[in-house]
Parts: structure tokens; sequence; C-alpha cells
């Protein structure tokens, strides 16, 4: 199921950052997380539908060490407090999903505890993976067991023990039941037992069809995690270092090629929703990353344009800059105030408009990739579904550049720049601006928006003759120049609801879609000749508060 992450777009925070918390675990009580609501209005005017929320279970330190599954951190505040946050959530109309961190547990989880203090008499030594007193650990235990990644605060918990997974399932049905949570991001997804995925999934499904599974996968075959059986999504690692290196060495034939292998015409990922993204707790900010941050708004525009699940990393928006140095998270992973001078406003402007664009335009949502034009420094695709398709450009270039881009309409509408381009031999050029991205929309004609690369003659190849025709002069020349065929709409003079005059010329068929467009020509002035889809041109429209028709017959 899982509908609604077609139409998501994420905001990532981590919320021990954001919230400014200690660095430690505090038994004082503080209610930090209630900042959250303050940000919802910024979240719906960038129009965010959905939260990927870091760990917020109690731990010790970084939040990936948790102590307890079943109670918010300290640090942040209380059940009561995530549940007052959960709620505005929602009543906002965005979308809830934590950091499920199920592979492993910090030192100062209650069971290990109990192991510490027990010995080989505690009843949960066999929740843990690996665990032997035929040794030390080297925190000094009398005993050994598995660590993350040589990490021995991190226990890697034993999955194959059903009281382990009762005990997980149990705390997941927790979240879900009282804090209505939409979905889990499940960390280090590769290291964890693929049959507790297959439990996990069965479990969640039967209790919200549409709740949401996506691990945390760098490396390898994203199917092998993502399918009927397991997860229904994981992170797209490879394309997110594509986005920032194919600007940084104006070389988009490597995102291209990452594209196109994820989700051309037989890509091995066109049946997975994966969760794209260009920053997170974990890497350097994007701000930092880039050599030129003139190529911020392109990669950004690029995220929210390829197939995906487009996420934004909060505060870069802004551009805030951040590393890792000296194995310190704390610069990627800051507290942030709502509103600060320092902040790129015209950047999160064009992140939010990318935003609407992206809820308005569903072939970016559920449409077939297909790739254009790929240059060093150009590149363009198109995404198409049922309803329309859309052109996106890019010019990673210093300098302009003039793009042919083969077309399948009469003009296109720039929906970033309210320009429109009227297409020429089947092609439009494109004269982009350095630094610059299009995202273009088959429009009907030019009533909005300015014009570009207007031809002098229309060609058609259904009837060229008509293209040449000189413009009627008298009523009874205008009232020959049609030919007598059977055509679905009166042929005659039309009245638009705007005042201008036009003669139905044809009824014309789109060669690749069939498709029946009028093609018209205006009576007066320059002779225009425009066409326009059939079911557009008979739709009635709203003028002052009266539906009237778009275009009204007023005769031969």
């Amino acid at each position: 199921m899982n509908n609604w992450t077609k139409d998501a777009v994420f905001y990532h925070i981590y919320p021990l950052g954001f919230c400014g918390c200690e660095q430690y675990h505090q038994e004082s009580i503080n209610h930090r997380i209630l900042k959250l609501k303050e940000w919802i209005p910024h979240l719906v005017d960038m129009h965010i539908n959905a939260v990927y929320l870091g760990p917020v279970f109690e731990s010790y330190e970084h939040g990936y060490d948790t102590s307890d599954y079943r109670m918010i951190d300290h640090r942040l505040g209380t059940n009561e407090d995530f549940k007052e946050v959960c709620d505005a959530l929602h009543e906002a109309g965005i979308r809830i999903v934590l950091d499920g961190v199920f592979n492993h547990v910090g030192r100062r989880f209650w069971a290990f505890l109990d192991v510490i203090e027990k010995g080989q008499a505690s009843c949960y030594c066999s929740w843990f993976h690996n665990l032997n007193f035929y040794g030390q650990s080297p925190c000094g235990d009398p005993f050994t067991y598995d660590a993350w990644e040589g990490h021995y605060n991190l226990v890697k918990l034993n999955l194959r023990n059903e009281e382990v997974v009762s005990y997980l399932l149990e705390s997941i049905a927790m979240w879900m039941d009282e804090f209505h949570i939409d979905g889990l991001r499940l960390d280090a997804a590769d290291c964890i037992d693929q049959d507790f995925f297959r439990r996990l999934k069965q479990f969640c499904k039967e209790k919200a069809p549409d709740f949401w599974l996506m691990g945390e996968i760098i490396h390898g075959d994203y199917n092998r995690w993502a399918n009927d059986e397991m997860l229904d999504s994981v992170t797209n690692y490879e394309c997110y270092k594509g986005l920032y290196s194919s600007h940084n060495e104006k070389n988009y034939f490597e995102i291209a090629y990452s594209l196109n292998r994820q989700f051309g015409n037989g890509g091995i990922y066109r049946n997975l929703n994966l969760y794209n993204f260009v920053d997170n707790h974990d890497v350097n900010r994007l701000a930092s990353t880039l050599k030129d941050s003139n190529d911020l708004k392109n990669v950004y525009t690029m995220l929210y344009t390829m197939p995906g699940i487009p996420s934004i990393y909060y505060g870069s928006e802004w551009a805030v800059k951040g590393t890792k140095h000296d194995g310190s998270d704390a610069d990627i992973r800051p507290c942030l105030p709502l509103e600060d001078p320092s902040y790129d406003e015209e950047l999160c402007e064009h992140i939010a408009m990318l935003g609407k664009i992206y809820g308005e335009l569903s072939a970016l949502r559920y449409g077939a990739y297909e790739q254009l034009v790929v240059r060093n420094e150009q590149f363009a695709f198109m995404r198409k579904d049922e309803k329309t398709h859309v052109v996106v450009a890019f010019n990673v270039s210093d300098d302009t550049f003039t793009m042919e881009l083969p077309c399948a309409a009469f003009a296109y509408k720039d929906m970033c720049k309210d320009v429109v381009y009227l297409a020429k031999d089947n092609h439009i050029e494109l004269d982009m601006e350095p630094k610059s991205a299009y995202i273009l929309i088959p429009c009907a004609d030019n009533e909005k928006g300015v014009v570009k690369k207007m031809p002098k003659k229309i060609i058609k190849e259904e009837a060229p003759e008509q293209e040449v025709m000189p413009l009627p002069e008298t009523k009874e020349e205008q009232a020959i120049v049609l030919p007598v065929i059977d055509m679905p709409i009166t042929p005659g003079v039309y009245e638009h609801f705007k005042g201008k005059h036009y003669t139905v010329l044809y009824v014309a068929k789109h060669s690749e879609t069939l498709e029946s467009y009028v093609v018209y020509r205006q009576l007066y002035g320059n002779g225009e000749v425009w066409i326009r889809p059939l079911d557009m041109f008979l739709k009635d429209v709203e003028v002052d508060g009266k539906i009237v028709p778009r275009f009204k017959y007023i005769g031969k």
C-alpha cells in the first residue's frame, strides 16, 4: 500500500541536536521537544507533509544507544509532551516517521544492566548477540558480546530470540496506538536479520496497511531489502553522492548514469519509491559540500524532480553549513532558531516553490523517467504519467547555453520563471542561463506568461497547406476557408470569453497520443494560428461568478 509516500515531501530532524540537548543523559526532565510545534507553520509554508525524526527514545548519549524503547528521552521531554507534538503535526496534515534502532542498544539498556548486575544468573543473557562468559569485553565486563562495528557502547541485539522480537514489536505497537506514528526508518538495516524485517512488516501491515518501513542502506542492491516481504523503501545513497558530485565536477554524466540505471527503461529500481536526500545527520551539509553555492538551487531542483521521495534536512533549506570533524557530529546536528539573519531566504523560497510544484504535477510523483539530453554541463529528462509530462533541464555551466529539446506539445511553460516557449520544427530552443534549471509543462497557448521563441509560422505535418493560407479579408472568404469534412465540433467562427474572435480550421490528432486538438486562427490582428486540446476548447469557465463557454459559437 503506502500510497501516501508517493505524495510525500519529508523534513528530517535530528531532535537531540535540533532541541539543543545536553551531550549526555540527564535525570531532570526538560520539555524541549515542544519546540517542534513552533516550526509547524514553517513546514506548511515549505509544503512539507511528512517528518522523519531521528532517535527520540531514551538514551545515554546520541540517541542510537537506546536505554528504553518505550520512553521519550528525558532531555527532550515526556511521552505526554511528544503526544502533544504528534497531535499538532497530524492536525497540520504532516505524517510522522520515527527512527527505529533495532540492531543494537546502549550499555544502559535495562536488560543489559541486568546482565551486568547478575551475570550468568540474568534471564536476559540470551537477548544479546553472541554474549558469553569465556572472556572479558573491552569495557571490563566479565563476558564478551558482539558490538556494532566495534563500538562496544552499542550492544548488538539477538533478533533470533523470540522474547526480544516480541518486546520490540510490542514497543512499536505502543507508538502506533498511542502516538499514531505513520512509519519507521530502520537504522543500520544492512546489519539486521532479514527474518526480523519479515516479522516486522507482517506485524505492522496487519495493524495499519499504509504503515511505511524504510531502511538505511548505503551499499548493495536495494531490492534485497525493499521488496514485498520486507521493507517498503531504502535510502538512496547512490544518488546522494551523484547529486552533489555531478555539480562539483561539472559532469552530469555521473548522475545521469545513476538515474538511468535506477529508473530508466529497464531500470533496476523502477518499482521502488526510494528515499532521496542531499544531506542528513551522518554526512556533511550540502552547503559545505558544494564547491559553488550557485549550484544549490540546481541540486534541490533535481532532488524534487527525479523519481523518488524528496527529503530536506533541517536548516539546509537556508544553506546552513556544517561538517564532521575530530570525530564530532555537532556541526551537522546543531540547535537552530526558527529565524536568523544569516539564513539564505532566497534558497528557502526556491525550495518552497519546488514543494508547491511537486504537489501540483502528478508526473513528478508518479511518472516514468526518460533521459532526453546528457552533456557534461547540461542535462534534461522527462517525467511522464497518464495525465501529462514534465521536461526538466539543467545547466551547470558558468556560461549561457542554448539547448534544443525534442517536444511533444505546441508550447511549454516554465514553472519556475512563468515563461512560455513555443515549439518549432518539433523542438524548442531553450536559452539557458548559467547555473539554471527549468521545469517545463505543456500548455495550450501563450495566454499566461512571457512568450519566448515564437516561430514565424506553425508547421503541421498533418495539414501543411493550412500553414501558408492567406488571412481571409471578407466574410465570404472566411466562410470558405474550411473544406467540407466531418468534425466533432461545428466549424465556423467562435468568440473567446475574453472577447477575441477565431475561426476553427481543423480538429487534428496528435501523432503520438492520438489526443484531439482544435486548430484555430485569430480572425483579426496578426492572424496567429493556435492549437488547444479539444476537451479544453469545449470546457466551460467561470467569469465573475457565472459559468460561460470558453469558446462560444457565433456562426459561419
